[in-house]
């Protein structure tokens, strides 16, 4: 009776310390999902907050959460199959991938907000979590311009450096020493360093899978060499050539305001190409001096004008250029009115319907668009000034930003006044040095 009793107490005593494991399972199972629910939920906020196209597109805001997924749950399975091979993992290719198809600041919140969560899984999470913010930093500060193989190799070789060194003080704080050094370790920065080498392709299978545009593929479009912008140079060379100067006037915008310089290079290189349905009812295309419109109502003068827009859009698709590209080709005249032709028609009937003549749009929605609309608008007007002084600059660029400000061509776009009126200075400065224009000084 007593064993029997003994044994019973046993197995009471053993149901009820099991079941009190599995509710402490339970517990610290709900606190890991509240705080990683937390750091997501602190990703969310910033991409509300400062990001608000990116919270607004769902294809973008998987690719990030997918991204982040992605690291979590390698991560997860090394630590699973072998703790050792945790710094194999290249967290800092998160960062660095993030930057390429969006921005620095987003890809260094996000890699922070991703080792944060990566903490609770990994052992010695402090060291864990300082060496891979330090080198999350390193990649996002020297990672510029990564589709040039010089930068990417330098990136590499810095993140393999501050592993070493925070391996190294960690080491000697932890053991007062380096006897027993685990050389080892320093292999597994190594792999780590070499796998970071993989973003190139992974950057080109992103592309294809969520139809996001790098920088990697900007660089190949911005090739004058290749077919489509071959193509334009030999039916409409005219057009090419205006192009190019659009595209060296943007470029140089947006550097000084800080957008994204090779997105719009390349946004300008493409932006005409409708014109290549009709070159020569372009005036840039015009070199014998027969002008086709003469021959033309009004009417069909401004509809030939107009659809060099929808041409484009039509041409771009057929040569799969990216969505971001066309967005250029689609807003570079916005809703402005083909004033020209429009006035021309108003002479013969005071009454014609002045929407006739606008163009479909839509308005720029960005800094980069809003930059490509200016530099087009300015560039060719420039070409009429007859005997081009500095002063004569100064007041067509004035009047045709002015007049396009005051239309509400940029309402839709991140752009400020401020940012309006350094625009104006560097187109002003970009044509003088393109037409050799000198400070005219009293004599």
């Amino acid at each position: 009776e007593g064993q029997k009793l003994l044994i019973l107490n046993s197995l009471n005593h053993t149901y009820k310390s099991q079941t009190w494991t599995d509710s402490q399972y339970n517990w610290k199972l709900t606190g890991y999902i509240i705080l990683v629910g937390m750091a997501y939920a602190m990703l969310l906020l910033f991409l509300w907050r400062y990001r608000k196209d990116i919270f607004s597109n769902f294809r973008k805001l998987f690719f990030i959460f997918f991204n982040v997924g992605l690291i979590v749950t390698l991560t997860a399975t090394v630590v699973n199959i072998n703790v050792e091979y945790i710094y194999v993992v290249p967290v800092c290719i998160l960062p660095l991938v993030l930057k390429a198809f969006f921005d620095a600041r987003l890809g260094l919140f996000t890699h922070v907000v991703t080792i944060f969560i990566l903490s609770f899984i990994v052992p010695n999470s402090d060291e864990y979590l300082f060496l891979q913010m330090m080198s999350g930093i390193v990649t996002i500060l020297s990672g510029k311009e990564i589709y040039k193989r010089a930068n990417l190799f330098l990136t590499v070789a810095q993140i393999i450096g501050v592993y070493f060194i925070s391996y190294f003080a960690f080491y000697a704080i932890n053991q007062g020493g380096i006897i027993g050094w685990e050389w080892g370790r320093l292999g597994y920065f190594v792999l780590c360093g070499l796998a970071m080498l993989f973003v190139w392709p992974l950057i080109y299978i992103f592309e294809k899978i969520f139809g996001l545009v790098s920088d990697v593929s900007l660089l190949e479009l911005s090739d004058t060499n290749s077919r489509l912008l071959k193509e334009l140079s030999n039916k409409a060379p005219g057009t090419f050539h205006h192009s190019l100067n659009v595209a060296n006037i943007a470029e140089t915008i947006a550097n000084e305001i800080g957008a994204n310089a090779m997105l719009v290079r390349v946004g300008a290189l493409y932006h005409d190409i409708g014109k290549m349905k009709n070159p020569t009812y372009f005036t840039e295309n015009q070199g014998s001096g027969i002008n086709p419109h003469n021959d033309l109502d009004p009417e069909d003068s401004a509809r030939i004008i107009i659809d060099h827009t929808i041409n484009g859009i039509e041409i771009a698709r057929k040569y799969n250029l990216p969505d971001r590209i066309i967005d250029f080709i689609r807003t570079h005249h916005g809703d402005s009115l083909v004033y020209y032709f429009y006035s021309k028609a108003k002479e013969d009937n005071p009454d014609v319907d002045k929407d006739s003549f606008r163009y479909p749009g839509p308005r720029p929605f960005s800094q980069e668009t809003a930059i490509l609309m200016i530099s087009d608008s300015v560039e060719a007007a420039s070409k009429s000034l007859k005997n081009p002084t500095s002063i004569k600059i100064d007041n067509l660029v004035d009047k045709i930003i002015e007049g396009q400000v005051d239309s509400g061509q940029f309402l839709n776009a991140n752009i400020t006044f401020k940012q309006i009126e350094l625009i104006k200075a560097v187109i002003k400065k970009k044509l003088a040095s393109i037409y050799h224009v000198r400070i005219e000084y009293p004599e």
